[in-house]
Order: structure tokens, then sequence, then C-alpha cells
């Protein structure tokens, strides 16, 4: 089974779904409006039924979001239109050829891929310098014995049909890729574990305003 059919089948059930930890998610979508601006032109991969989207697109300039479902994307465009919001869902297994793009997103998405480390190179490529890279990955290796028996049972879900793709790395190991892509850390922490979110920033002299959010960042690195 390939990654779209997997997740086409799955999307009803996950656009229904709940957010696992609304306090969490809630607190990190806040750190991320610190880091936009009215004039950015922001891409999320993997946007899944497109919910982070529509709450953040109002805030910028231009907001395309893509996914590699079709049928995430179909339920996606049916929360359209968006108030005061120039927001495109668009189907994509690979990001775009050309930007112009301020802040890329990507959230629960590198341990469902096996080449993380060229997709984050991409990234880096497509944004300027002073550009955002924003993420939330689950990162399961070394987060103890729960974890630890969850990641022992994928391969038999997998089998099964019941679980796609997952690559196992700890938070050092996704710290790093990032580091090596070329990428300044701004900010870290484990507010929904396994999840991992890191603010990460494309080094060089930004466009006039580029860092105003960061003035407000006073969360750090935990």
């Amino acid at each position: 089974m390939t990654d779209a059919r997997f997740w086409d089948r799955e999307a009803e059930k996950y656009a229904a779904s709940a957010i696992g930890n609304p306090a969490a998610y809630e607190y990190t979508l806040g750190r991320t409006r610190l880091y936009l601006r009215p004039t950015d032109h922001v891409l999320e991969i993997a946007c899944g039924t497109g919910s982070t989207a529509v709450l953040l697109a109002p805030q910028v300039a231009s907001y395309l979001a893509t996914d590699i479902s079709p049928e995430m994307i179909r339920i996606a465009r049916g929360k359209l239109p968006v108030a005061g919001a120039d927001l495109r869902f668009e189907v994509a297994g690979e990001l775009p050829d050309s930007g112009p793009f301020d802040v890329i997103l990507a959230h629960s998405f590198f341990h469902l891929v096996p080449d993380m480390e060229r997709r984050m190179a991409r990234i880096y490529d497509l944004l300027p310098a002073g550009g955002y890279f924003i993420s939330k990955t689950a990162a399961l290796n070394g987060r103890g014995l729960k974890w630890s028996l969850i990641a022992a049972v994928i391969p038999l879900a997998q089998m099964l049909g019941k679980a796609p793709y997952l690559r196992k790395f700890s938070t050092e190991n996704l710290e790093a890729a990032v580091v090596a892509a070329g990428f300044e850390i701004v900010e870290s922490g484990d507010f929904a574990v396994p999840a991992r979110y890191i603010v990460a920033r494309k080094p060089g002299v930004a466009d006039s305003g580029q860092d105003a959010g960061v003035a407000l960042n006073t969360g750090g690195t935990t």
C-alpha cells in the first residue's frame, strides 16, 4: 500500500478525531504565530485536513498547504473560504520547485518518511536568509518504556496495513539533522511527547522586519 492510499483511507477518521493534547497544540500554535508576519508567504507540508492552515492563514500574506493524500486535501478544501486569507490546498508528494516562502511548516511528517535529511535540505534551499522552518516531529527513541513498546508493535501493524512507514530516532538525532541541513535552532521543546517542537532559522541577513517575532520569543530552548 502506498503512503497516499494509506492516508486516503484514514482521512475521514483522522478528520473526525479530537486533538490528542489540546493544551500543547494551542501552546505551540501560539509559539508559531510569533514568527509570522502579515507580509509572509507560508508553505505547510503534510497539512492533513487543514486545521492548522485555517487558523494561521489569516495572519499572513499567502498560505499554501500541501499533502500527499487527495482525500485529506478534499476534506481541507471543504473548510474554504477562510475570511481574510489567501489560502490554497494542493496535493503534492514533494516540495515545490520554487517559492517564494518566508516560513515553511512541517508537522507530524519527518518520522513518516525515509529521507528526512534530503527534505530538510530542500526546505533550506527554498527559504531566504532569515526564513523560518517550524516543525513538530515524533522522536520515539529514548522516550522510555511506553514509547519503546509502541515502536515495537509498529512492524506488525504495518504488515496488517494498519500503520504507515515509521522512522525511529531520538530528539538528538532530529535536531542534529536540522543543524546539518544548515539551520540554527531558535527554540525547541517537548510540549507533547513524543513530538519535538522545533523552530529553526536559515542564517544570514534577513529582510527588514523578518525577526519581528523573535523579540517576543521568551520560550528559549528546553
